[in-house]
């Protein structure tokens, strides 16, 4: 099992005391990143949302990733997501985007693409949508064409129902030897065996915890099996996304749960993935969930449904992962715990339990990219 890191530009209510949150949160998770490449972390994520306020201000995260692709050396560096919905991003210049993030970066972009967080993010590009899945129909409709743009010299051209394109030279093309690794951001169990059809890895940012992941991996292998690749390579390859916080000992790792206001991530993740399955008792907004106290985190450990502990405890919790079938694990790092304790949790992660796990240095991608037929 591979790992890596998540940044979405988290801002909380730090903005309430501190007129420069913002800003500080952006930067200080451009560190986190650095200290994850350095760290022995194979992958890092970065989000594209609109309109989250305090959950995630990180929108143009193209410029972040170019900025990232000449801040670190062997990191792969992700789109979790870049949006290809043509009323939010058009197609083509999405395809330009994910060639020129291949080159600064030498060949360390991965694609990821999906249909944003909800409803308040997509009705501010497409008002008048009451149903969800009209975006599924857009991304449909446009996610087999980007290798076509990468791969074909000039480009054939695409006359479709919701956008269009004459024959025309899409440049840059990606670096090197075919084109990036394609992923799809799934927000339901469904979606799984859905990407892996297309030959698509996944971004599972629904999975909470490692017992929904046993069956939800299973039913992407089985699809993957028979995948009739979109691209010009299947990803095989499902990545999952879980809170990590790892210190020295077991009371200071919970301690730093306790402060962490992940009470009020949660709150607002549910605010705003309205598509996403929602767990029994979670509260509708602005109702929060409560406070976690230690007994909530020791609870939440023992459920499974965060990563927290010691060196030793967070390595037995990551192979329970692995067991379950994750390629990559992920770990989300929110603004509401320090700087300096989420640092220490990248670099004790980095020093004690991504050795002892992941022993290969090539990334997955990489030999699925150098196998790619073109």
């Amino acid at each position: 099992m591979e790992f890596g890191i998540f940044v979405q530009g988290y801002v909380g209510k730090r903005a309430e005391t501190d007129p420069e949150a913002e800003h500080k949160a952006l930067m200080e998770e451009t560190e986190y990143v650095i200290q994850a490449d350095k760290s022995g972390f194979k992958y890092a994520w970065a989000s594209e949302h609109h309109f989250l306020e305090e959950y995630s201000h990180l929108s143009a995260n193209d410029v972040y990733l170019g900025y990232l692709a000449h801040a670190t050396d062997r990191i792969h560096l992700g789109s979790g997501i870049f949006n290809p919905l043509a009323p939010v991003n058009h197609p083509v210049k999405v395809a330009e985007k994910v060639a020129m993030l291949d080159h600064l970066s030498a060949g360390r972009f991965e694609f990821g693409s999906g249909r944003g967080a909800g409803t308040h993010e997509i009705l501010g590009f497409m008002p008048g949508i009451t149903d969800m899945n009209h975006t599924r129909e857009i991304w449909e409709e446009t996610i087999a064409e980007f290798p076509k743009m990468w791969l074909q010299d000039e480009y054939v051209g695409f006359q479709g129902k919701h956008w269009s394109l004459p024959p025309r030279k899409v440049l840059p093309k990606p670096y090197g030897k075919s084109h990036p690794a394609m992923w799809y951001a799934a927000g339901s169990p469904s979606s799984y065996a859905m990407a892996g059809k297309m030959g698509l890895g996944v971004l599972g940012f629904s999975v909470q915890k490692v017992s929904d992941m046993e069956w939800v991996v299973e039913s992407y292998k089985n699809a993957v099996k028979e995948a009739k690749a979109v691209g010009d390579f299947v990803n095989d390859n499902v990545m999952v996304t879980s809170t990590a916080i790892c210190a020295e000992t077991h009371e200071k790792a919970v301690e730093i749960a306790v402060g962490g206001g992940l009470n009020y991530l949660q709150s607002l993740l549910f605010r705003y993935h309205d598509t996403f399955p929602r767990p029994e008792g979670i509260p509708e907004w602005p109702e929060l969930l409560p406070e976690y106290s230690a007994e909530i985190i020791e609870l939440l450990i023992q459920e499974e449904l965060m990563i927290c502990g010691d060196p030793s405890e967070v390595l037995a919790q990551c192979k329970r992962w692995e067991q379950a079938g994750a390629d990559q694990l992920s770990f989300g790092l929110p603004i509401g715990i320090s700087y300096e304790d989420t640092m220490n949790s990248i670099k004790l992660i980095g020093e004690h339990v991504i050795p002892e796990i992941d022993t290969d240095p090539i990334h997955r991608t990489t030999r699925f990219r150098q196998g790619a037929s073109s």
